[in-house]
């Protein structure tokens, strides 16, 4: 009896939050049909139209992970954790939202995926992009992905749920290490079989 009602807890915790995922990828999709009617009716050099198709498709990929963190909002803390049914911790939160959403498995913890794609600069942290802080006197001990507008969501520690928070509070500017950009999962990492 109580292996059933844990299971029905986990599956009303994520009704919602499917419901939220499933409105927020809706309106993703409408703003992008609504952005694409808006394009000038001449058609651009094919080099360009290459240029742009690979730019949209770069960012409609940072979209998706950014819709599939969004998803985990809620979602409990545990360290070592790797699923949303058993707890996050800030690393697994990023391997889980890489694994779902393009396939690939990222190293085990934030110093180690702290070497994967490239350096981006705090000015041009986009979508998608991984943050990395120092919480625990070491850098890159903690990580999160960026959402856009200076914030990020991770799972920060210890009896505290996956959420967004600002980059600007003193707490995380202080304790900013960089940023990463796994741009093209196919170069990155082979697909999980």
């Amino acid at each position: 009896r109580k292996e059933s009602s844990a299971a029905s807890d986990v599956y009303k915790r994520q009704q919602p939050t499917l419901r939220t995922t499933q409105l927020a990828r809706s309106a993703v999709l409408a703003f992008s049909l609504l952005a694409g009617s808006a394009w000038s009716a001449e058609a651009p050099p094919p080099e360009q139209n290459a240029q742009v198709s690979k730019l949209q498709s770069i960012s409609n990929h940072a979209s998706e992970l950014a819709m599939q963190a969004m998803g985990l909002l809620g979602i409990h803390y545990k360290y070592g954790g790797s699923t949303p049914e058993s707890g996050l911790d800030c690393s697994g939160l990023v391997r889980h939202i890489f694994k779902e959403t393009w396939g690939l498995i990222l190293p085990r913890t934030s110093v180690e995926i702290s070497h994967v794609g490239k350096h981006v600069d705090k000015d041009d942290l986009q979508p998608g992009d991984l943050v990395f802080y120092n919480t625990l006197r070491k850098g890159f001990s903690h990580v999160g992905i960026y959402l856009g507008d200076r914030k990020f969501i991770h799972s920060p520690s210890a009896g505290g749920q996956v959420r967004i928070e600002s980059m600007d509070i003193a707490y995380w500017k202080k304790r900013f290490n960089g940023g990463r950009r796994i741009s093209e999962p196919e170069q990155d990492f082979p697909p999980v079989k």
